[in-house]
């Protein structure tokens, strides 16, 4: 199978990092955390989405349970910043190197402040996005907060579903 030009680019800034994920592709997309629940058969809660935020208009991604959404006021609040905003796809293209609904944890261009959040936990296994909507891969969590070189902290709406 001929992988995408991102997700190759991904699956190379993984093995600088001594991983090797199973990549699973699915051509009718996993661009939602909804969709790559449904494609891979988990929780909702085991998808691990990547957000770019644009705190005090410097990137973060932002990595949480398909089930819960970010708190601009937390994440503006760990990383020291005074106001934090959703990326627009442009900033957050630039900002990764990749498009929104594939962005991995890790494998940018130049390096980006990560930060997990700890509802995550709730899974030693999660699902990531490997560079492109329509490809995805297991990791355990534990290797997923080293690659990504991220901060655990609490991000996520108090009343998330």
């Amino acid at each position: 199978m001929m992988l995408p030009d991102a997700t190759v680019r991904f699956l190379e800034a993984a093995a600088r990092l001594g991983l090797d994920p199973a990549i699973h592709h699915f051509p009718d997309g996993t661009k939602t955390s909804a969709d790559a629940a449904a494609a891979v058969g988990c929780e909702l809660s085991a998808i691990a989405k990547s957000l770019v935020f644009m705190a005090d208009d410097q990137p973060v991604v932002a990595i949480l349970s398909g089930d819960r959404r970010v708190d601009p006021a937390k994440l503006a609040a760990v990383v020291g910043a005074e106001s934090a905003r959703r990326a627009t796809l442009d900033e957050a293209r630039h900002a990764t190197g990749y498009a929104a609904g594939g962005t991995p944890a890790f494998g940018y261009p130049a390096p980006v402040p990560v930060v997990i959040d700890r509802a995550l936990f709730r899974h030693d296994e999660v699902w990531s996005a490997a560079g492109t909507p329509t490809t995805v891969y297991p990791i355990e969590l534990a290797a997923l907060v080293a690659a990504s070189a991220a901060q655990v902290v609490d991000v996520a709406l108090e009343e998330s579903t």
